[in-house]
């Protein structure tokens, strides 16, 4: 589950890559990854889950980036560092079957491996700050048993 998972995580960054640099690109995304990915049907809909919630919460989540990211504006973040924390942040703030630490080890792996050692120390040291405060399980959406 924890790989199922993981991969899922890693489509959604590369999806949320995808729409921020092709805002266009939004009503075809899915179709256009789908086409290069033959995911699983559960990480495939663990993965179009999160994508839609960063998404759909992404205001909500980018002011609270902003708040815990001191000296940091979104701007000047790295496109990967910052899709990084909205997917964790989103897990923490709506996802009540996701523990905060997961997705924070998640995250930090994640930036390391798309990003640099450097990144993962950056998304740590933001997502340790807005886990502190108690913003998990802040709004759950539904989550499937079938994930």
């Amino acid at each position: 589950m924890a790989t199922l998972r993981r991969e899922a995580r890693e489509w959604a960054l590369q999806m949320l890559f995808r729409l921020e640099m092709n805002p266009a690109a939004n009503d075809r995304l899915f179709e256009e990854f789908w086409a290069e990915i033959t995911p699983e049907k559960r990480a495939r809909r663990f993965t179009e889950r999160l994508f839609a919630g960063v998404r759909d919460h992404r205001d909500a989540i980018d002011v609270v980036i902003e708040k815990y990211a001191k000296n940091w504006s979104l701007a000047r973040m790295s496109v990967i560092d910052r899709n990084v924390l909205r997917l964790a942040i989103y897990e923490m703030m709506y996802r009540d079957d996701i523990p905060a630490v997961v997705s924070i080890n998640e995250a930090v792996d994640i930036a390391k491996y798309f990003n640099t050692r450097e990144s993962g120390r950056f998304v740590n040291g933001i997502l340790d700050r807005v886990r502190k405060e108690g913003l998990s399980g802040a709004a759950p959406a539904p989550a499937s048993e079938s994930e």
